[in-house]
């Protein structure tokens, strides 16, 4: 096991750890991570998105066993976005024709959750019960699994802020429904990119127990340990730090 195995392992687990208190997998954390330190290219999709499922399965089981999963605002989102991002896995698409303009998107729902975060529980108490409406739903789920499927991600960092600015759930129920559709989604993209190009490292073993790890502190800190107004200021982070990723390499 030598050294790069291991810082990747640490940062592995800092990026769980992060990601999953807001209903993320951190696949973006992880591809930036991987890049940064010159995994081979044809390993990073296949990598971030198997720890995507161990992540996303750990944080979906435990979001859903406190009741911040109904299964019905998740539907209308994973019926289209599955099949999306399947196809879209397959598909290579030079950097730039995506990465500049999903990052600025990225930096713009970062300061819109920043700006809002003051008003967390007055907007979660305005937000409680509501369903997703099908055609909006089914929409958003098609376009968040084409970017799923094109950038190796799960897809929450698209979703999440999504939920939250239509006022369609609460932030609990929305880091909950993002687990549910990143697991999904990369279960799903992993699939198609496996079937059409992509190996698997040797060292993922480690970075799995390490992802595991990060996961169920994170999911510690997303279901008992922050409020409302606290989880936001994380999911900014988290959308910055995915917006870097994406204009830096």
């Amino acid at each position: 096991m030598n050294e790069t195995v291991l810082l990747l392992a640490l940062l592995f687990l800092l990026v769980a750890t992060l990601y999953s208190s807001v209903g993320h997998a951190g696949a973006s954390g992880y591809i930036a991570a991987m890049a940064l330190l010159a995994l081979a290219p044809e390993q990073i999709r296949p990598t971030a998105l198997s720890l995507n499922l161990l992540v996303g399965g750990i944080g979906l089981f435990r979001f859903w066993r406190a009741g911040h999963v109904r299964w019905r605002n998740v539907l209308p989102f994973v019926i289209a976005s599955a099949p999306a991002a399947f196809l879209a896995a397959g598909v290579t698409l030079p950097a730039e024709s995506y990465s500049i303009l999903l990052g600025l998107v990225l930096l713009v729902a970062a300061a819109g959750v920043f700006r809002h975060a003051a008003q967390a529980e007055q907007e979660d108490a305005v937000a409680v019960d509501r369903r997703v409406p099908w055609i909006p739903g089914l929409l958003a789920g098609a376009a968040i699994g084409t970017l799923s499927g094109l950038t190796g991600t799960g897809g929450a960092i698209f979703l999440t802020p999504l939920l939250l600015f239509m006022h369609w759930m609460p932030t609990r129920e929305a880091s909950g429904t993002s687990v549910a559709f990143v697991w999904i989604n990369s279960l799903t993209a992993l699939a198609g990119l496996l079937r059409a190009t992509g190996t698997l490292p040797t060292a993922l073993p480690v970075w799995l127990g390490a992802v595991a790890v990060g996961a169920l502190i994170g999911t510690q800190l997303g279901l008992k340990w922050l409020p409302a107004k606290g989880l936001r200021h994380v999911l900014g982070v988290v959308l910055v730090v995915a917006a870097g990723k994406l204009l830096l390499t």
